[in-house]
């Protein structure tokens, strides 16, 4: 990433702002995709948003919100999905940030938003589905690949536009 865009500081306003909108944006698209991003079989298109914690790193809490917040209105499967959800929003945001920091390829961006929801969700959706952790732990992660690649995607294209 350029070091234009690594020094570029935002104000508070700025900061509430885009944590508003990248909030937003990610309710919107769980909305438009709840059919397919709840259950064993998730492909959670919205996570791919949690890359964006590599360009803004103040995003770390508003994905985790963002993320209680689908499960809150959308979910249905109860506070543990809905406290999960939000401690994987932030591990995955920060483990995103991580790779920016430490200026690795942006293609590694992937690893958390693949890995974190698919190893760590299983936890508690196995007790609430009744289903074996390994069999959700495959779904899940599988179902990952596409959010994990669209968030590279994304990171991509915006570091050359900010």
């Amino acid at each position: 990433m350029n070091g234009r865009f690594l020094k570029k500081k935002y104000s508070l306003t700025q900061k509430l702002t885009i944590s508003g909108l990248a909030m937003a944006l990610y309710l919107i698209v769980m909305y438009f995709t709840q059919n397919f991003a709840f259950g064993q079989y998730q492909i959670r298109i919205a996570t791919s948003i949690y890359a964006l914690s590599a360009i803004f790193p103040f995003l770390i809490l508003p994905m985790g919100l963002s993320n209680m917040l689908s499960n809150i209105l959308m979910g249905g499967l109860g506070l543990p999905d809905m406290i999960g959800g939000f401690f994987v929003g932030i591990l995955t945001s920060y483990a995103v940030y991580l790779i920016r920091k430490y200026r690795l390829n942006d293609w590694f961006i992937s690893i958390p938003i693949i890995l974190f929801p698919g190893l760590i969700v299983p936890i508690w959706l196995s007790v609430l589905l009744k289903i074996p952790y390994h069999i959700l732990a495959i779904s899940v992660t599988v179902g990952q690949i596409i959010p994990g690649i669209v968030g590279v995607l994304l990171v991509k294209q915006l570091k050359n536009k900010l």
